[in-house]
């Protein structure tokens, strides 16, 4: 049974907390998705599943290096499978909207993983493909035992994105579910 980490990004308060955008807060978002995500999963039955943030208020670390280090020392000595990081993505243009998400290395499962993801959640929300990246110098990435994405679910900049991040956090849910579903082979 494949062992799923799902990091919510950032804290709920300084430090490392995320970008904010039309009255919203990335952590926020990215704390509901990841728990409504975690939930589809547990209900499968398929996976064994664990949050970074288990309850809204958690706060990982007393730095961003620490907050971020928390994260990969958890999903490393729990022995994660995959390790699945979910943001939103800002910009100064508040026009530019989107899904994109990163690994690591090309030619890698987890490259592999995050097409299947950006495309079910593509498909589910209805915004752009930006495609997938390679950062190796993102530290969730490259310091994570397992095969790890970090995605970008949409541009909290962009009122249609952040819209919809606010009033259907489900379909967010729901697209990397199925991305992970696509790449795992379990329902």
């Amino acid at each position: 049974m494949p062992k799923i980490y799902i990091d919510q990004g950032h804290n709920p308060d300084p430090p490392n907390t995320g970008a904010e955008g039309n009255g919203l807060r990335e952590q926020d978002i990215s704390y509901e998705v990841g728990r409504r995500l975690a939930a589809l999963l547990q209900r499968s039955g398929n996976y064994e599943v664990r949050l970074s943030r288990p309850t809204r208020d958690t706060q990982l670390g007393t730095s961003n290096a620490s907050s971020l280090r928390a994260r990969v020392d958890d999903a490393n000595s729990w022995g994660a499978d995959y390790f699945i990081s979910i943001h939103t993505n800002a910009s100064e243009n508040p026009g530019v909207s989107g899904v994109e998400a990163y690994s690591y290395a090309r030619d890698t499962r987890a490259f592999r993983l995050g097409e299947d993801i950006v495309e079910n959640l593509v498909e589910a929300t209805g915004l752009r493909d930006r495609g997938m990246k390679v950062r190796p110098g993102l530290y969730v990435l490259k310091k994570t035992n397992m095969p790890a994405v970090l995605v970008e679910i949409g541009f909290i900049s962009n009122p249609g994105d952040a819209a919809l991040m606010r009033d259907n956090p489900e379909l967010f849910a729901q697209g990397i579910y199925n991305g992970i579903v696509e790449f795992t082979g379990l329902r």
